[in-house]
């Protein structure tokens, strides 16, 4: 298979149109289409039907944008290599975080980056921790970091910190005009966890690390968490807090960084707390480049700055 075809096709099935493909790559249509011809006719699979709206993948073209991607991202690395034999931190680095990491973290990294491998390209995804694990595996990411991750003989685990879960509310209109404009993480009293099974909580659905975590504790004490709503992005589950829909389970900093901190009582759960371990993940299955060890050190100083604050 000619790489060109692959890319050609990868993007055409990212986009979903051969013309935003051709847009996109900076060459006409008609010679696109023809080199994505080709790769059917060499692989002997129809790879996209083609309609009205655009161009989607069929059962064979889900398959190969999957290994496509992951062979297009070997690429990447590969150049980086090489570039690295003349001393240059170059190439692509691909880091995937979780929501509520990523408003600490996205903009400080992204600054630290350019500022350090200028020649180099920065790439993040926000995810939630078993998608990033598959990502890990297949080579769309070149590193993760992840909430509770289980070691396996996949991934290459580094602790970065422990981070606490608190118990999340909305404050009474009393109670606001009295607070300060952000309040420290533990403006509530401590509660048992136990408490925490009588609660209607808005809650991330299953997998997501903190669903997995309560159901996990609470299991132990042989109870379970009483759901209100399922809703899997923490800014949509802050909003319901604030109307009253139910109470939630989430990290300090996710608050902190809400805009509007005064709006909610944090507590501490738990006697040891409830804590949620974070770490970052690397491939074990793939060599890691200098970029990428180079991101690693930042991610790993970001990390601790947010751990101490």
């Amino acid at each position: 298979m000619d790489l060109k075809q692959i890319e050609y096709f990868v993007r055409v099935a990212e986009l979903g149109s051969f013309t935003r493909a051709a847009s996109a790559l900076n060459i006409a249509q008609p010679a696109l289409s023809r080199q994505v011809r080709l790769l059917e006719v060499e692989l002997r699979q129809n790879l996209l039907v083609r309609n009205g709206r655009g161009a989607v993948p069929t059962e064979a073209g889900k398959l190969l944008l999957e290994h496509g991607r992951g062979i297009l991202h070997q690429v990447e690395r590969a150049r980086e290599e090489l570039g690295r034999v003349r001393g240059a931190l170059a190439g692509r680095v691909v880091v995937g975080l979780p929501p509520s990491i990523a408003r600490a973290l996205a903009v400080a990294l992204i600054h630290a980056f350019r500022e350090a491998m200028p020649q180099a390209a920065l790439s993040i995804t926000e995810a939630l921790s078993t998608p990033m694990l598959e990502s890990l595996a297949s080579g769309r990411l070149d590193i993760a970091i992840l909430y509770n991750a289980t070691p396996s003989p996949e991934i290459e685990l580094t602790h970065l910190f422990d981070e606490d879960l608190f118990l999340v509310q909305a404050r009474s209109a009393g109670q606001a005009t009295k607070a300060k404009s952000s309040p420290g993480p533990t403006s509530g009293r401590a509660m048992p966890l136990r408490e925490l099974a009588q609660l209607p909580l808005v809650i991330p659905s299953r997998p997501h690390a903190i669903r997995m975590q309560v159901e996990g504790e609470l299991a132990t004490l042989g109870l379970k968490p009483t759901i209100a709503l399922e809703v899997d992005g923490v800014a949509s589950i802050l909003e319901l807090v604030a109307d009253g829909a139910g109470s939630a389970v989430l990290a300090g900093q996710a608050v902190r960084s809400s805009g509007r901190p005064s709006a909610f009582i944090t507590r501490a759960i738990g006697s040891p707390r409830l804590r949620s371990s974070v770490s970052m993940a690397v491939s074990s299955q793939r060599p890691t480049t200098l970029t990428q060890k180079s991101t690693q050190d930042l991610l790993r100083e970001l990390a601790g700055r947010i751990a101490t604050a």
